[in-house]
């Protein structure tokens, strides 16, 4: 199964993430992720789009979310054109024996310590979808008390005709 990440611009209208989430669920697709906001002009909204399947199915997720009324553009993110990152907050309980340790994995990643307790400490870590994978690879030894993640988000490289808002 493929992967692929689609950057829409679309009219910041009342119902939009709902067409959009009534789509895919019509259909049987999945959202792998899903993040929006507005742009600049506050008549647009930007949304990046994860999706996985075969070549058909994200050719038949692209052509049918195109064909949505409020969809303006739509683009395909690939990997090497492309910048996507994620955010996530990792809750931990961490005794003070734990902090140094724990503090040591964050500045491997470039996590910054946004909250510490007397028994926990919340680290917020930006990132690839694969470095925040490592990151939470390397917490396995300690107690994940909550964790929170924005979904993806992507711009496409350099100059190209995509509207900018």
């Amino acid at each position: 199964m493929k992967q692929r990440v689609y950057s829409l611009l679309m009219d910041n209208t009342p119902g939009v993430l709902s067409r959009i989430a009534g789509l895919f669920s019509r259909r049987g697709y999945n959202i792998d992720s899903i993040t929006a906001g507005v742009t600049t002009d506050p008549a647009f909204t930007r949304m990046t789009i994860v999706c996985s399947g075969d070549d058909i199915v994200l050719e038949q997720i692209r052509k049918q979310l195109a064909k949505l009324v409020d969809v303006r553009d739509i683009r395909e993110l690939p990997p090497e054109d492309s910048v996507t990152h994620e955010l996530m907050m990792a809750k931990l309980a961490a005794s003070e024996r734990d902090r140094q340790n724990i503090l040591a994995i964050a500045e491997i990643f470039k996590a910054k310590t946004v909250d510490v307790g007397p028994e926990s400490m919340t680290l917020e870590v930006v990132g690839t979808v694969s470095k925040l994978s490592a990151f939470l690879n390397l917490l396995k030894g300690y107690e994940i008390l909550e964790l929170a993640r924005t979904g993806v988000a992507g711009i496409s490289r350099g100059v190209d005709n995509m509207k900018s808002f």
